[in-house]
């Protein structure tokens, strides 16, 4: 069976945060609110939609409705891709990677419609064996089985997978799945959030070499 790399969505493979904040700020807007600036929205990233609004909403001493919450997800899901960047060396990394044989896969608290849209704006949904959305199990990181069920849908083996994210949640979910972790440290967590982790990723580049070295053997 061939080897497989599970990564993050936001703040691993994209740079999501220009999109999300804008969103969130249009929906504090609605409300009369001023903006939050985009290095506070930073730390709110990593656990879905809801949570994050929910964060937002409360740095300005609000709680968010059903239909904020409804109405803020569409609009994210609209607007998802008019900012959005893969991180530099990305693409690079991910068809070496598929070159030399890896099965490659997203695992997002990200809902699949915006983490769909997402993945084909960037031009990486044509190398992923599958997506595993938030919305696609029962499930969620930190819960292991979130990486569990999105690697039996690439066709992958947690024998033979590496999971790649820049948060505390992506690291728990690895670990708790039984894969080595490699914490992308380009990411939006903080650098204690690496804790527990098996490598740290300073970029893009050394991800190949990394994996290589945390699950060896034939692809």
């Amino acid at each position: 069976m061939s080897r497989c790399l599970v990564l993050d969505l936001d703040g691993t493979l994209t740079d999501s945060l220009p999109d999300i904040a804008a969103a969130l700020n249009r929906s504090l807007a609605a409300h009369g609110q001023p903006p939050l600036p985009i290095e506070q929205v930073r730390p709110m990233v990593g656990d879905g939609v809801g949570p994050l609004f929910q964060r937002g909403y409360a740095a300005r001493g609000l709680v968010p409705t059903p239909e904020d919450l409804a109405a803020g997800l569409a609009d994210y899901t609209a607007h998802s891709t008019q900012g959005t960047v893969l991180y530099p060396g990305a693409m690079d990394a991910l068809r070496a990677l598929a070159a030399d044989g890896w099965r490659l896969a997203v695992c997002t608290n990200k809902p699949y419609e915006p983490a769909r849209r997402l993945l084909e704006h960037v031009g990486v949904m044509p190398l992923l064996a599958a997506v595993g959305a938030g919305d696609s199990f029962p499930v969620k990181k930190p819960d292991p089985d979130h990486i569990r069920l999105t690697l039996r849908a690439a066709g992958g083996d947690p024998d033979r997978a590496v999971m790649i994210g820049d948060h505390h949640n992506d690291v728990a979910a690895g670990r708790g799945a039984g894969l080595p972790t490699i914490f992308a440290g380009w990411g939006y967590g903080a650098p204690d959030m690496a804790a527990g982790s098996d490598a740290v990723a300073a970029s893009f580049a050394e991800v190949p070499a990394l994996c290589a070295r945390l699950c060896p053997g034939p692809a």
